[in-house]
């Protein structure tokens, strides 16, 4: 569950009673990529879609929700806007989440803004994120 702590933070506007009265995670992260904010939000059905990676993709990391707010919100994130690998001109943000312990890429409809896709960080997007980085092995 989110914090009262995170909430507070300046990088977030929502309240714990919006999320309740939404049904689904919603939170407005200051992307600095953007010239605007962006609200990255999960319906209820992609939230459970990325929770249960593991179950269509043996040795998957089952992604929170939560998770992807905190590594679109990563002061090092690297913000491919559109996607190059989208067809529908998504956003691809690839971010550290410290309650994952991990590099994540979350895809973003460009449209609402909501969450389309998650996943745990490998390959090419994490060589580049550890290379923005200078290097550093912090996260893995």
């Amino acid at each position: 569950m989110i914090s009262e702590r995170l909430l507070a933070e300046p990088l977030f506007r929502c309240s714990l009673a919006k999320l309740r009265e939404d049904g689904c995670v919603q939170m407005c992260a200051d992307v600095l990529h953007f010239a605007m904010t962006i609200g990255l939000w999960w319906e209820e059905a992609g939230g459970e879609y990325i929770r249960t990676r593991s179950a269509r993709y043996p040795g998957a990391s089952d992604i929170e929700p939560a998770w992807t707010l905190e590594a679109a919100a990563d002061p090092h994130r690297i913000t491919r806007d559109p996607d190059p690998k989208s067809h529908w001109g998504d956003i691809r943000v690839i971010g550290y989440s410290s309650a994952a312990g991990f590099v994540i890429t979350v895809i973003i409809d460009h449209v609402d803004h909501s969450g389309v896709n998650a996943w745990k960080t490998s390959g090419a997007d994490l060589r580049a994120y550890r290379a923005a980085l200078g290097g550093e092995d912090d996260a893995s």
